[in-house]
């Protein structure tokens, strides 16, 4: 594993983003706990599109428009609808009193961000060949290996992001107009991301 790999594998994985966003959102809202379930959602959410791309599987959505567009705009609407949810949930951002969700649910829509995302997987497809010998006698394997360890850089970074913002929110959301400007601006940023997603070209 070449140090490269690593340094670029860093400023991938932390480079603000939808699993960032979403990692951010769970630890100003139900804290440290959330915000660790909400970076495995988001890792988890890798799986499908490491595989694909070793698998060849990205090699159809890199062909095919069709493909491509049909998981491109389940994308964006499932980031409208995250931006929806941000805007009309009153409580989602309260310090103690709101309800907690399920690990399940918050691992689910956390996978769900990134499995809905096409360029992740052309990013795979594109990424991991360079790091890994045509020569090689075990590739996938190889390919495997690296990402996994993109899977670790992923984790721990988001881990950093949201228990930084657990950390903060106490001293954030028990004011009622920050409160109201962070889901305007959470909501904002869900926007902003499914409008980028929907001119992206693969």
């Amino acid at each position: 594993m070449s140090t490269e790999f690593l340094l670029t594998t860093l400023v991938i994985v932390a480079t603000p983003g939808t699993g960032v966003l979403y990692t951010l959102a769970a630890g100003l809202s139900r804290g440290a706990r959330a915000s660790v379930v909400a970076a495995v959602g988001c890792t988890l959410g890798i799986v499908p599109h490491m595989l694909a791309a070793i698998t060849g599987l990205a090699a159809l959505l890199h062909t095919s428009a069709l493909a491509f567009q049909v998981l491109k705009y389940l994308g964006v609407a499932y980031l409208l609808y995250m931006a929806w949810s941000t805007l009309r949930d009153k409580e989602a951002l309260t310090v103690e009193d709101a309800a907690p969700r399920s690990a399940l649910k918050v691992i689910g829509s956390g996978v769900l961000i990134n499995i809905l995302n096409p360029k992740l997987t052309i990013f795979f497809f594109a990424f991991l060949p360079q790091f890994v010998s045509t020569g090689e006698a075990h590739a996938s394997l190889r390919m495997l290996e690296l990402s996994g360890i993109f899977m670790l850089v992923t984790f721990a970074v988001f881990v950093v992001y949201g228990i930084f913002a657990a950390a903060v929110r106490t001293h954030l959301i028990s004011r009622p107009l920050v409160l109201t400007w962070m889901r305007r601006v959470f909501g904002g940023a869900f926007v902003a991301l499914a409008g980028r997603l929907a001119f992206t070209d693969r």
